[in-house]
């Protein structure tokens, strides 16, 4: 296959959204990391899943074009970040809704 094998979807609360008692921005919520199932979803992208989360993901843009957390959408008020792994590290990062991916800060796994 062309495109990554695997990646580390995390949902973070969006900072206008963010309420007292909410994780501040930044910090993720929750986390899984989702492989390559060998299948095409809905969306024409490559489908992964794992840890509760299914996703169809464009590995030209690291896109998320379609995800279910625990067979559900996603929630308004929450966005998708991803960091493609190879061999277990961060090697790519992205957004939710078509944005341009952008590198994120360093983190320790």
């Amino acid at each position: 296959m062309s495109h990554p094998q695997s990646y580390e979807i995390l949902l973070f609360p969006e900072p206008e959204e963010s309420a007292a008692g909410t994780p501040a921005p930044g910090t993720a919520i929750r986390s899984a990391v989702v492989a390559a199932t060998g299948d095409t979803g809905t969306s024409g992208y490559p489908r992964y899943t794992g840890d509760g989360m299914e996703a169809d993901i464009d590995p030209a843009s690291h896109t998320v074009e379609a995800l279910l957390v625990d067979g559900s959408e996603l929630t308004y008020g929450l966005t998708v970040r991803i960091a493609e792994h190879i061999g277990g590290t961060e090697a790519a990062e992205g957004y939710h809704g078509g944005e341009a991916p952008r590198p994120g800060p360093p983190r320790n796994s």
